[in-house]
Formats: structure tokens, C-alpha cells, sequence
């Protein structure tokens, strides 16, 4: 191994955690996943030592080859999208949660679509993603947007407005008050929350799964501190959340709500995409819906 490649091993686990993240959510299956990362490796070191030093950015490099090995398998009937597929060895509660969020998509979903979808869910650069894809990156927004759509409407089909407001304003009150446990039986045991912060702004880059560990990351995220509030507001054409800082918006969060509980959180942190509700209005409130 070259001195250069030296890494802490932290960094390693990291990288290699976030790499089988992405293709887990790709495939739907931790044991094909740990296939498509191993693959991912054996490229890597089958580069020269001089072709890895002109990488600037390792772990973009393997997670491009990582969702390029994806797309190939998913384009070949049978390999790799299967649950049944053979497999030893039980997964972790995070990886059956990540796995369910995935498999009980629309079957129907292209696979432009949902890779798109797990690409920006994990934060990968949009140039990046574009080019695994093979569409402009203003097509791969698209193509998120109508996936995202598509899991939130399997996931709030059988929820009234009047009770989706209701579980939205409970789970306001309980990150207004730093309620913990409120907040945590608010969720889904398997809920999910993405962050979107574009790349420009410091924010988690991969989704979170789990009720505990969703109910603390919005804590942190949503910690009282001087000039912050957290309002409700129309948000897709439902009841979502708007975090001010002042009167700057600085994150619109959308919420998927099933069997009174949430399902999936959407939170949108990108200031390019919060131009809109940043916008003066005519009545002095927020700008128009969003979305995340």
C-alpha cells in the first residue's frame, strides 16, 4: 500500500458505512450490497498507485463506482433487487429499516427514479450523481422530486388532513419542549428522515433510521437557542414545519404520516431551494410551499 493511501481507521469504517449504505438503498439487500462495495474496492486498488493519487476525492470516486455497479445490476432482470436472494447471517435493525423503506416502494419505480432518490438522500454531489445516471442534472432533480412523491404518497394514503395536522402540531410541541420520549412515540418504529442541505450548508449526509435516532437528530437540529423558532406551515399542500432563525427560514420540513404516527421526515436545508419562502410577501408571512 502507498503512504498516501493511509487513512485512519475511523475514516475507513465511515467511508465503508457510507458506502453500503448506498447500495442498499440501491439493491434492497445487505449481502448484495456487501458485494457491490467489495467490487467498488477491487476496482480501486486495481488502479495504479499513480491513477489513485490523481483521485482528489477517494470516497467520491468509490461511491460513483459504487452506484455505477448498482444501475448495472438493476438493468440486468434478477440480479440484485431481490429480497429472497440467498444470503446468510441477520441484518441490523437499521439495515432491515433502510431495506423496508425501499422494498415497499412502488415496484413500478424506474430505476432512474430511485436512483436519483438515494443519491441526493446520501448527499452525493448533483454533477456526480448527473453523470452515474446519465441525465442533466436538472432531469435528476425531476426525476427525485416524482420519487420522493411517490413514497409519500404510499406512506399517506390512509391519513385525513385533520389527523395529519394533529400529529404534525404534537410533534412541534414536543421539539419546541425538547420532549425526547413524546417526540419518540410520535414515530414510526421504522420512520425516516432525509436531510437535504445541497452541499452547502453543514448537514447529516445520509438518512436516519429508527425512531430514537430520528427524534435525536431533530433535536439537535432543532435546539432551542436565541432567535430560533419552529412554526407550523403549509408545506406541499399539508401541514409541515418551518425553523426560522429571525426571520430568515433556514429549514422546511415535510411529514409523511401513517397509522398516526410519522413515517418519513423530509427536511430542506439548502439555502438555494429556501430562496423562495426568503422572499418578502405582500402580507409579511412566509413564501409560497416548498418542496423538500
Amino acid at each position: 500500500m502507498d503512504r498516501g493511501d493511509a487513512v485512519p481507521i475511523a475514516e475507513l469504517w465511515e467511508e465503508r458505512r457510507y458506502l453500503l449504505d448506498v447500495a442498499h438503498w440501491m439493491l434492497g439487500h445487505p449481502e448484495a450490497a456487501d458485494g457491490v462495495v467489495d467490487e467498488a474496492y477491487r476496482r480501486w486498488y486495481g488502479l495504479s498507485g499513480e491513477a489513485r493519487r490523481q483521485v482528489a476525492v477517494p470516497r467520491s470516486w468509490l461511491a460513483k463506482t459504487v452506484g455505477g455497479i448498482c444501475l448495472g445490476r438493476l438493468a440486468t432482470p434478477g440480479r440484485g433487487t431481490s429480497v429472497h436472494e440467498a444470503g446468510h447471517g441477520r441484518p441490523s435493525e437499521v439495515e432491515e429499516a433502510a431495506g423496508r423503506v425501499v422494498l415497499t416502494a412502488p415496484e413500478s419505480l424506474p430505476t432512474a427514479e430511485r436512483a436519483a432518490f438515494v443519491f441526493r438522500a446520501f448527499g452525493m454531489a448533483p454533477g456526480t450523481a448527473a453523470d452515474i445516471v446519465g441525465r442533466a442534472e436538472p432531469e435528476l432533480a425531476e426525476l427525485a422530486e416524482r420519487a420522493r412523491q411517490l413514497l409519500q404518497a404510499q406512506r399517506t394514503r390512509s391519513t385525513t388532513p385533520r389527523r395529519h395536522d394533529a400529529v404534525v402540531r404534537a410533534v412541534r410541541r414536543a421539539c419546541v419542549t425538547e420532549d425526547g420520549d413524546m417526540l419518540t412515540a410520535l414515530l414510526s418504529p421504522d420512520v425516516t428522515v432525509f436531510f437535504d442541505g445541497g452541499g452547502k450548508i453543514r448537514a447529516l449526509t445520509g438518512p436516519v433510521h429508527g425512531s430514537r435516532p430520528v427524534a435525536d437528530s431533530l433535536l439537535t437540529l432543532l435546539a432551542r437557542r436565541p432567535h430560533t423558532t419552529l412554526t407550523t406551515h403549509s408545506v406541499n399542500g399539508r401541514t409541515g414545519l418551518v425553523a426560522r432563525y429571525g426571520r430568515l427560514v433556514t429549514a422546511v420540513i415535510s411529514l409523511d404520516v401513517a397509522n398516526d404516527r410519522v413515517a418519513q421526515f423530509w427536511v430542506m436545508l439548502n439555502p438555494d431551494k429556501l430562496r423562495s419562502w426568503n422572499r418578502p410577501c405582500a402580507d409579511g408571512g412566509a413564501g409560497p410551499d416548498a418542496s423538500p
